[in-house]
């Protein structure tokens, strides 16, 4: 069965840098309504919509914007888009900013118009080539158009606009460290506080926005917080982008209603498991957080369900396992990619993430101890809180959880 493709991904979205037949099938609808509104008024549609951060962290998105609003001591406030989008299994942001780029430009553009940013940001991962070149040649286009000079209008004075392409590191995604970037530096989260809202690029209160969240916000201005919340499954609002991948029939990218059962994503949009093997285990939100076993197939996915079986939803990022594949190589991998990733600002995070995956690297060969095994359950216990950002907790995240699932299987992969 095909994706439902409801809202962001619908084929009257995807049309690429074409603005004109965007605008045919409705585009710029939901700015048209934000420009006859006050900024009041459009963070209480998005309060009442319930939309949730999308990058991974599920916080509420009119909070950000309340608290950028409120600071109004400022000559300059800044939005930063982020489509970082760097950890493995994730491609739900390329896919909006290549195939819908002027929706993500509407959004952010509703955002400015309710938080009085000054200069929006879209903060690129710069090895989705085709992610740059299409948002380069949409704001291009989008600067020339009635409704850019509308919101100048609106607000008396124009709105900029800058692509860039973020230091293409995994821990660039993170809030500080993409404020340090787009200051032209290294991309090393900063301690908080002060928090971005008050405190950010050069200074100024900067709003911090997921592609993705951003990208919902010109249906719901347009289609009103009601119609939003009733998308979803349940207690969950609105829609998600889930990306399926591993051992799938079918892997891609299925914007379905929030609160979809984890079984119907794997069985009905999915195409079940490759060579009809049974399913071993669900690394979601990508590989830093915890896992998802067979148990626990019912599982709605949206923030509040997925947290009670004590994981994450995260960016919504679903890689599948299927019986066979040894779940102590696959998190070696992953811890690995964390380890490579930590920028060294923390020592606990650089030392500890390479002491993991030497201990990791050693089971897996078959050349580790009971000690080994020991030294990883302990590190467990006293790494978590030790880095300024997700990174290692991510890391140990998806160690933890491992071991807690399939502590057998790291038992008989040690030396006797």
């Amino acid at each position: 069965m095909k994706p439902l493709n409801q809202v962001l991904l619908h084929p009257d979205n995807r049309v690429g840098v074409d603005f004109k037949r965007w605008q045919r099938h409705g585009g710029g609808q939901g700015l048209e309504v934000a420009l006859l509104e006050e900024p009041e008024s459009l963070i209480g549609m998005i309060r009442d919509a319930g939309l949730r951060g999308l990058g991974g962290s599920g916080f509420p998105t009119f909070r950000k914007w309340e608290f950028v609003a409120a600071e109004r001591d400022t000559v300059e406030k800044y939005l930063i888009c982020n489509g970082n989008e760097d950890e493995p299994g994730t491609f739900k942001d390329c896919i909006l900013l290549e195939e819908t780029p002027f929706q993500v430009i509407e959004g952010a553009t509703i955002a400015a118009l309710a938080t009085g940013v000054s200069r929006v940001v879209f903060y690129i991962n710069p090895d989705q080539e085709k992610s740059l070149d299409a948002m380069i040649r949409a704001v291009e286009e989008w600067e020339s158009t009635d409704l850019y000079f509308a919101v100048s209008k609106k607000m008396k004075r124009p709105l900029s606009y800058l692509v860039k392409a973020s230091a293409g590191h995994y821990i660039g995604g993170e809030e500080t460290a993409a404020i340090e970037s787009v200051e032209g530096k290294f991309p090393f989260p900063r301690g908080k506080p002060p928090f971005p809202a008050r405190s950010g690029v050069h200074g100024y209160p900067t709003l911090i926005n997921n592609i993705e969240t951003l990208a919902n916000v010109p249906h719901i201005i347009c289609n009103g917080p009601t119609w939003f919340r009733e998308l979803g499954l349940g207690e969950a609002c609105g829609t998600k982008i889930y990306c399926l991948s591993g051992d799938e029939l079918y892997p891609g990218a299925n914007e379905l209603p929030k609160g979809t059962p984890l079984v119907e994503l794997i069985q009905t949009y999915g195409g079940g498991m490759l060579l009809g093997k049974g399913l071993k285990a669900v690394f979601t939100g990508g590989p830093s957080n915890t896992i998802l076993t067979p148990q626990d197939l019912d599982v709605h996915l949206d923030f509040d369900s997925v947290q009670e079986r004590r994981s994450s939803l995260g960016t919504g990022a679903m890689i599948v396992v299927s019986e066979g594949t040894g779940i102590v190589k696959r998190v070696t991998e992953y811890v690995d990619f964390f380890a490579a990733s930590s920028c060294g600002q923390c020592p606990p995070c650089k030392t500890g993430t390479y002491y993991i995956s030497m201990l990791l690297g050693k089971i897996d060969t078959g050349e580790g101890t009971q000690a080994d095994l020991d030294s990883l359950v302990n590190l467990c216990r006293i790494l978590p809180g030790a880095g300024r950002c997700h990174l290692l907790d991510g890391a140990v995240k998806v160690l933890e959880s491992s071991l807690y699932h399939f502590m057998d299987e790291y038992r008989r992969s040690i030396c006797n």
